[in-house]
């Protein structure tokens, strides 16, 4: 197994702890499986995940959201037919559990069953917060502090004002 040294990218990246872990995980996940899926970028910030769930009802999957982890799973009953013989059987009828790792702020917004096709809408919605904003830089004469300056000596003079009224 190849190893591969994250460090050099730790020195100037604060806050990705966990980049290493879901690196390493999706290094180890296999590729393929059952469903088969497909990811889609739609717009800036909006994804979509389609699943071939064919022969699967809308009762028989479940979508949950916990922490960052968006889980598909499908149960199907086992069929009791014992009359029947295959001479082939190529149709998967199997449960299935599929996870998926979302980034932060990324929810689901819609998710629906189509001809087969199970489609679950995505959409980031980052925080005002957390958007950029462009900051002011002042020089040495910063006409904002001189401002709050006058303004508090100001204030400390009618505050001075007001005692000596009181007193008298």
């Amino acid at each position: 197994m190849t190893t591969i040294d994250f460090s050099p990218l730790f020195r100037s990246m604060i806050g990705f702890d966990r980049l290493s872990n879901a690196l390493e995980t999706a290094y180890r996940t296999e590729p393929g499986g059952y469903p088969p899926y497909n990811v889609e970028v739609c717009g800036e910030n909006d994804y979509r995940i389609t699943m071939a769930v064919a022969g699967f009802a809308q009762n028989e999957l479940n979508l949950e959201a916990h922490e960052n982890v968006l889980t598909v799973s499908g149960s199907r009953a086992e069929e009791q037919q014992q009359d029947t013989k295959f001479l082939y059987r190529g149709i998967a009828n199997r449960s299935f559990e599929r996870k998926f790792q979302l980034a932060d702020y990324v929810r689901v917004i819609d998710a629906r069953l189509q001809n087969g096709l199970l489609h679950i809408e995505l959409r980031r919605e980052i925080p005002d917060a957390m958007k950029p904003r462009s900051i002011e830089i002042r020089g040495d004469g910063g006409k904002l502090i001189e401002g709050q300056m006058e303004s508090q000596a100001e204030t400390g003079a009618e505050t001075r004002d007001m005692r000596e009224k009181a007193a008298a």
